[in-house]
């Protein structure tokens, strides 16, 4: 399907109490070469600070700026994210994290990869220390082979990666023929149609604290015969560094999100029965506001 055929697109940014890795993740998509048609604000209950920052940032924004929050209850980053697909009518949803900070062709280049029969796994640049701290006072985003940032595996904390430079080069020509099926699901760049999300019922609520809910729905949809497609070469994001908000090994096979997971596997679960449809009513009859209309 040619990027022609995408009517509509939102970006759903997910955000937990970091409103100035908010602020300029939300500044990298306000200068996209092809903007979006309206962002959301997946708030995992964020203090009231935040609620003034995107109240703040929307004078100005270009596109809808819309605000979906619930309560800090702890970790409800599925139910949050089910929300906000709710509160969309787009056609098609680009998921990003709000400590990422998009290349300005971000998302023209999921535009141009998506088709029919397919999702979307971008990937990130984990930027050092020092480069997060340079961009958290206002330095210019840079992209690039020399971009100063660890090129580590997810396991291997403190090595380098030589290797792994070709994560910051856009050659969008390459990209169309080296996407693949390989890589690791994440979910802080990933671009799905809304039509496939609603028929796997989006992320199960039952995942409570950190992680795999986007290793869970990867899953449902690969499950229900749709390819994930790993983007190369494009899509480009720098994810800015912080410490992980895991206490204990993601990976434990013990913790309740992972047996949740491996249920899904073992069962060859495609629809989850703890989803977004308990959230489509609520933005029928109360659609989420554009904050742009809130201007003083």
């Amino acid at each position: 399907m040619p990027k022609s055929a995408v009517a509509s697109v939102t970006v759903m940014v997910s955000t937990y109490n970091w409103k100035e890795a908010l602020a300029l993740s939300l500044r990298s998509l306000s200068g996209q070469s092809r903007l979006p048609d309206e962002v959301i604000v997946a708030d995992d209950g964020s203090r009231e600070d935040t609620a003034e920052l995107l109240r703040d940032i929307a004078r100005t924004f270009p596109v809808p700026l819309k605000h979906v929050w619930q309560p800090d209850e702890g970790f409800r980053k599925a139910r949050i994210l089910n929300r906000a697909i709710a509160a969309t009518r787009s056609e098609y949803i680009i998921q990003f994290d709000g400590d990422m900070l998009a290349h300005p062709r971000f998302v023209e280049d999921h535009l141009s990869l998506a088709q029919a029969g397919r999702f979307l796994q971008g990937t990130r640049i984990r930027t050092t220390v020092a480069e997060t701290a340079r961009l958290l006072a206002d330095g210019t985003p840079r992209f690039g082979w020399f971009v100063d940032a660890y090129f580590r595996d997810e396991n291997d904390r403190g090595t380098w990666h030589f290797g792994r430079r070709h994560h910051t080069l856009r050659l969008p020509w390459l990209a169309k023929i080296k996407s693949r099926s390989t890589g690791h699901p994440m979910g802080c760049n990933v671009s799905f149609w809304r039509e496939d999300l609603l028929r796997v019922n989006g992320y199960d609520e039952r995942m409570h604290g950190y992680g795999s809910e986007d290793l869970e729905i990867d899953i449902r949809l690969r499950n229900g015969g749709l390819r994930r497609s790993q983007i190369k070469f494009a899509a480009l994001a720098l994810h800015l560094e912080h410490k992980s908000v895991s206490s204990q090994d993601p990976a434990d096979p013990e913790l309740p999100n992972n047996k949740l997971l491996f249920a899904s596997k073992e069962q060859h679960l495609v629809r989850s029965e703890f989803g977004l449809d308990a959230h489509l009513a609520d933005f029928v009859q109360s659609p989420a506001v554009d904050l742009r209309s809130q201007r003083a």
